[in-house]
């Protein structure tokens, strides 16, 4: 049993389209896809390949699907998977920038998004529900995942510290009581026979188990490995050197490639980790757009699909028509090329960790001293996303403030949505199209 190629181009478009939330939600969507759902992927391959993601700069949610397009499908289909990832949503920043720049109006679209926020939190708390079930099933990793929580709402601890907290404590509790986090292989159904968590009926087989044999082409091998470094150094080098040649150093552009590819390397953390270096640099050491352009930009991040460090493709898209970068009678022309240039060089890196990473990654799966500290930084992303329901409940029902009532078409709104998913068993995506609806309708009723 294989996934064709329509099937995962088709999934991958979808999930585009859809992916709001920020990385903990769209890291739900895929699990309650691919994993629940579609039964592609096993939940342990699910998590090591997660695990591995979170340890990286860049978007860990775009790298995930990247990586799980490259298991099913080679180099083209870990390819594919990251760019229909980003496309859909670079193509919404765009129109939405242009519309920015040229009337400022967004409030109908606004409205559309003030009724997916509520959807989306309900979403982001049903998969930390249903990842914790699976995944703090020791005392340890429960530990874990509160220590996490704790770190973030009480310390504000920054995120890269958490998984490198986790990762250590998992790494010595392997050399000390693997038992205490690594579960022991018995016990364990075979790998051709699923059932539900209430045991009732039997489920169709996972096409990748945790007992599939590696394919071929995700073996580690060195030459390999060196091979993809090469060409995707080259996908860098190429491109910025045509800038320099074309437009020389100190053009908008150039400055824009050099920039985004240096905050892709230190994007430790995730986007909220990294969006302040953006700010400054961008407002205030190269002044590509202002200060209340940077805040709309992020808000127009929040509350469209694709990963949050898609604000790169507004901002590029702002300075490139603020700095004239193909001058004053192609404003729209040098906008859309700066937006390009600012996500080309923001995402490239993703794309060479993994699939320059990957295979060396598959091969330590079932080696302790590997899997611990990565199931350790499992039980920790528990925390992080208990930690995001908390924010998205704060600002989509309580926008003015924890001391004022709950916003009521905010709170009605995700009433349905946990209806809808829970009850009626409806997909995240007609759930989400139809809060979207009702928040345009709340908005056109006045009252909203």
């Amino acid at each position: 049993m294989q996934v064709s190629w329509h099937e995962a181009w088709r999934y991958w478009l979808k999930l585009g389209c859809i992916s709001f939330g920020g990385p903990a939600g769209q890291i739900a969507l895929m699990h309650a896809e691919l994993v629940e759902r579609r039964r592609w992927i096993s939940e342990q391959r699910f998590l090591h390949a997660l695990n591995y993601c979170m340890l990286l700069p860049g978007p860990e949610a775009q790298q995930l699907a990247t990586y799980l397009g490259w298991l099913m499908h080679r180099t083209w289909g870990g390819i594919v998977a990251g760019a229909l990832f980003v496309l859909p949503s670079w193509f919404v920043l765009a129109a939405l920038s242009y519309v920015y720049m040229r009337w400022g109006q967004l409030h109908a679209i606004a409205a559309v998004f003030a009724g997916i926020k509520p959807a989306v939190m309900v979403v982001v708390i049903l998969a930390a529900h249903r990842l914790g079930r699976r995944a703090l099933k020791k005392p340890w990793m429960l530990l874990l995942a509160l220590a996490s929580f704790s770190g973030l709402v009480l310390w504000q601890v920054d995120f890269p510290l958490i998984v490198l907290g986790a990762g250590l404590i998992g790494w010595v509790v392997s050399r000390w009581r693997p038992e205490w986090i690594v579960a022991s292989s018995g016990g364990h159904a075979p790998a051709s026979v699923h059932h539900r968590e209430d045991d009732s009926k039997p489920l169709q087989p996972f096409v990748f188990d945790d007992e599939t044999p590696l394919p071929e082409h995700a073996r580690f091998k060195s030459g390999q490995m060196f091979k993809v470094l090469v060409i995707g150094i080259m996908c860098i080098v190429v491109p910025m050197a045509a800038l320099v040649l074309w437009a020389g150093v100190d053009h908008v552009l150039t400055r824009m490639g050099m920039f985004f590819t240096q905050a892709a390397l230190v994007t430790f953390g995730g986007a909220y980790a990294v969006l302040p270096y953006v700010q400054q640099s961008a407002v205030d050491t190269y002044g590509w757009l202002s200060a209340g352009q940077m805040i709309d930009g992020m808000a127009l991040g929040e509350t469209t699909p694709g990963p949050l460090i898609m604000v790169v493709a507004f901002v590029g898209f702002v300075g490139g028509w603020a700095q004239q970068a193909l001058g004053a009678d192609h404003l729209l022309a040098g906008a859309m090329l700066a937006s390009i240039v600012a996500t080309w060089f923001t995402f490239l890196p993703s794309f060479i960790f993994i699939l320059a990473g990957a295979p060396w990654v598959e091969a330590t799966r079932g080696k302790v001293g590997f899997t611990a500290p990565l199931q350790a930084i499992t039980a920790a992303v528990v925390g992080v996303m208990a930690h995001l329901a908390i924010y998205f409940a704060r600002h989509s029902l309580w926008p003015l403030g924890v001391d004022n009532w709950p916003d009521p078409v905010a709170l009605a709104i995700a009433v349905v949505a946990a209806l809808l998913m829970v009850r009626f068993k409806w997909s995240i995506l007609r759930t989400i199209l139809l809060c979207g609806a009702l928040g345009m309708a709340t908005h056109a009723l006045g009252l909203s």
